[in-house]
Formats: C-alpha cells, sequence, structure tokens
C-alpha cells in the first residue's frame, strides 16, 4: 500500500457513500470514527499496526470517558476499514478482530408515560410553526421514526386513505408504517400552511420559517423547548418518542415482531430492550396494586 493513511481513509468513505450508499449521517459518522483511529495510531502504515495496538487505542479513549456503546461503535468502524483494505488494497491482516471493548452497564431508554405523552402533545395551534410541530411530534409518537427518517419524509410519503407512510430507514431500507388519526389530522392541516412559505423545489415534508428543510439540530430544539413548556421536566428528546411510542404498543399489544416491523430493526434482539420497559411497567401496577407488594425503591 502506497497510499496514506488519510487517502485510504477518505476510498473508504467515498465506497461507503458512493458504492454503498449509506446515508450522508452515517457516512459522517464512519468518517469521524476512522479520524479518531487515525490520530491514535500516530503511525504511516496501517500495515504495521496490531492487535495490542488497537487495545491501547481503546483502553486511552476508555479512560477519556467513552462508554462501551461509543467504543464498540468505533471499533466496528475500524474493523470494516480494515476488511476494506484488504479487500481493496491488499492489507494483510485485520488488527481489529481480536479486540474487545469494555462492556457498559445496559441502559434501558427512557419512554414518557401515555399520560406524559398526551399532555406533550396537547398545545394549541397558534401559528403556521406550531401547526407544523405538532403535526411532525405526532407523527414521531404515532409511528416510531428516527430523526433522521422523519426530515427525509416528503409530503408524497404520505397515504392518507390506507392511514400509512413510507419511510426510507437504515441502509435506504424502505418500510411502511401505521399513522394514527390524530398524526393524519394534524399533517392535513400543515399540509395546507406548507404550501405558504415553501421555496421552489424543495419536496421536504417539514420546513423552517425560511420554506427550506427544516434540520434536525431545529427539530430537537423545538422537541425540547415545547416539552418545557407542556410542564414535562426531563430531558425530551426525539428519540423519547420512538422509545415510547414502542413501549406503549408492546404494553398494550404484546406483539414483539410487530414492534420490530414498525420500529425498522433489522435484529429482534434490538427491539427486545422494550420488554424490559414493559416489565418496568408491570412491576409498577403490581406494587400499586397488589396488598403483599414488596415495596421498590
Amino acid at each position: 500500500m502506497n497510499n496514506t493513511p488519510e487517502l485510504l481513509a477518505t476510498a473508504y468513505i467515498n465506497h461507503l457513500t458512493y458504492e454503498r450508499r449509506l446515508s450522508p449521517l452515517t457516512c459522517k459518522s464512519y468518517a469521524r470514527d476512522i479520524h479518531v483511529l487515525l490520530l491514535n495510531l500516530d503511525i504511516g502504515d496501517l500495515n504495521q499496526v496490531q492487535a495490542p495496538t488497537i487495545r491501547q487505542a481503546i483502553a486511552k479513549l476508555h479512560g477519556k470517558g467513552l462508554g462501551g456503546r461509543s467504543l464498540a461503535r468505533m471499533l466496528s468502524a475500524w474493523r470494516g476499514f480494515y476488511n476494506f483494505l484488504i479487500r481493496k488494497h491488499g492489507l494483510q491482516h485485520n488488527p481489529c478482530h481480536a479486540v474487545r471493548v469494555p462492556k457498559s452497564p445496559q441502559k434501558l431508554p427512557h419512554a414518557l408515560s401515555p399520560d406524559e405523552a398526551t399532555r406533550l402533545l396537547e398545545f394549541s395551534v397558534e401559528n403556521i410553526l406550531t401547526a407544523r410541530d405538532r403535526a411532525m411530534f405526532e407523527l414521531f409518537y404515532s409511528s416510531g421514526l428516527r430523526l433522521a427518517e422523519l426530515t427525509q419524509l416528503r409530503p408524497v410519503d404520505i397515504h392518507f386513505a390506507e392511514g400509512t407512510i413510507r419511510v426510507l430507514g437504515k441502509g435506504s431500507k424502505a418500510r411502511i408504517v401505521p399513522v394514527g388519526e390524530y398524526a393524519l389530522q394534524s399533517l392535513t392541516a400543515w399540509l395546507e400552511l406548507r404550501l405558504r412559505i415553501i421555496k421552489p423545489d424543495v419536496t421536504a415534508l417539514f420546513l423552517s420559517q425560511r420554506g427550506d428543510a427544516i434540520s434536525m439540530r431545529a427539530i430537537a430544539y423545538r422537541l425540547k423547548s415545547r416539552a418545557r413548556q407542556q410542564g414535562l421536566h426531563q430531558n425530551v428528546h426525539p428519540h423519547v418518542l420512538r422509545h415510547s411510542f414502542a413501549s406503549h404498543v408492546l404494553q398494550s399489544s404484546g406483539d414483539l415482531r410487530a414492534v420490530q416491523e414498525m420500529l425498522g430493526h433489522a435484529h429482534i434482539t434490538s427491539t427486545q430492550v422494550y420488554t424490559h420497559l414493559d416489565f418496568q411497567h408491570l412491576t409498577k401496577i403490581y406494587d400499586a396494586a397488589h396488598p403483599r407488594a414488596k415495596k421498590r425503591n
């Protein structure tokens, strides 16, 4: 390999972008993780890197406060980078294969209660922006979307007659997700107002006040601000609505496979975390109702 590590990293990100067609957000995350790898290796030839060097880099990052989940994601990116170099640039071995990351304690996702979700969404529509926010937040909670999925939606993706929406998920995999009646009503109201501010050639469903596609950062800010206004003092971010959707549907239906399909999880293990949320719900009911229940902290 005659190319520098930086040029090889660029070639890998181009491969992810143009050949594997991963989303811009995913490619940006890979580029950031590979940059961290190169900074910690401080070596001119990637062929010289051995497993102990990778372990030292992981230990150094762990010492700086990175948790097991972040390190596992980063190591996965490094491993993919080395596999690419083996296939395309004649590298002899992958030093990441034998490396493991420190385990983090499993942290259950926070979910709103049904009453809290209702309180968050019951605010008056006073102008175009609050109409947009109502439609965004209703759709988040109604269909369990990821933030990136919401920003990619177009009006043509909504099928009002069927009560569904077409979502482009991770790996550009499309799925059809049900949309609740409240969300459909809010979307109908928003689409009428959207025509007043949209700029030419903009196809995004949700817009900024300037008529461009709204950014993910703006959505997160508006949701957090609205939660405070509605008297919810916990940190309410977009993924909280996704978690709330999943836990509430599972509590009502008990159908883990259906929740997996609606969330767009490739593996059922990603969805099983919500069974723990469901168990927490059951223990609360038990503690409140059973005369011989143990009082838990």
